[in-house]
């Protein structure tokens, strides 16, 4: 996308990097460039608007909800990941953290039987 005006900061990069503009991960220098773009730009100011909208809908609406501590480092350890180039393994984090807590949830279950056995056991016993 782009205007067709000239820049500095071109459309295209702009609107690559919006989200660490909008989130505030941007370095201040980068900051001042964009919003310089942004003032100069009405098709970007109008993508930054729509998304800031989506941004905030989405906060409203599901930001109350807490996030396993687990599930955030790894979200983040892959991002650091590809922010530096790294390969990122072939499981998304998502089938990940649903894989280990299958494997939590059938362990607790297996765990609770046991006890319901040996709970069993000990009452046969003593009732016998």
């Amino acid at each position: 996308m782009s205007c067709g005006d000239p820049h500095e900061k071109d459309c295209s990069e702009v609107l690559d990097h919006l989200y660490e503009y909008l989130d505030r991960e941007m370095p201040a220098g980068e900051c001042a460039d964009f919003q310089v773009h942004l003032d100069e730009c009405s098709p970007c100011l109008e993508k930054y608007g729509l998304e800031q909208a989506v941004k905030k809908l989405v906060k409203r609406c599901c930001g109350h909800d807490d996030v396993p501590t687990d599930l955030r480092s790894k979200v983040m350890g892959r991002i650091d990941l590809i922010r530096a180039g790294e390969a990122v393994p072939e499981v998304s984090v998502l089938d990940q953290a649903r894989h280990e807590q299958a494997q939590a949830e059938k362990a607790q279950a297996e765990k609770a039987a046991q006890e319901q056995r040996a709970g069993a056991a000990g009452s046969d016993a003593s009732g016998s």
